[in-house]
């Protein structure tokens, strides 16, 4: 399985109302980002691969830059856990690769879960992508197979 970790590109500043929190909409600099991590990651993912996103209006906009089918999920929201999220894509078992558009600082705990066994603080950059593998019982350890940032991905072909 492939689980690919995309964190939001840049929103408004944080509203302290949880339902105003919600409604935060990318600003252009964020706009920007999801497009340019959304246009790249298009090219490298598998034509059928499963793409969830939080209700968060910032998730929401972040993953309609990537132009590809998404369903949005409860169980990414920012009240979630990172156990939620790993139930929620399937971890380690699916069969098609899924693409998670959520949280810091819960992408950064469901990666830190996959790797030691616990929920770590491990922070993931606006509009970054961490993408975990994980070959099957052949070879069970996971591996990161990349990590990057909106002001790379124009680099890499």
């Amino acid at each position: 399985m492939e689980l690919i970790l995309w964190r939001h590109a840049e929103a408004e500043a944080h509203k302290p109302d949880e339902a105003a929190d919600q409604l935060r909409v990318l600003t252009p600099k964020g706009s920007r980002h999801a497009s340019r991590v959304g246009a790249w990651l298009d090219r490298q993912l598998p034509s059928q691969c499963r793409i969830l996103t939080s209700p968060a209006t910032r998730c929401v906009q972040t993953a309609e830059a990537l132009g590809r089918k998404f369903h949005t999920v409860d169980a990414l929201n920012t009240d979630s856990t990172p156990q939620a999220i790993l139930e929620a894509s399937g971890w380690p078992d699916a069969r098609q690769a899924v693409v998670i558009v959520g949280h810091n600082p819960l992408l950064g705990q469901v990666a830190s879960l996959i790797f030691s066994g616990a929920p770590h603080e491990w922070k993931i950059r606006k509009a970054s992508v961490f993408w975990i593998a994980h070959k099957g019982e052949a070879d069970p350890a996971p591996f990161v197979r990349l990590a990057v940032g909106p002001d790379l991905v124009g680099k890499l072909r």
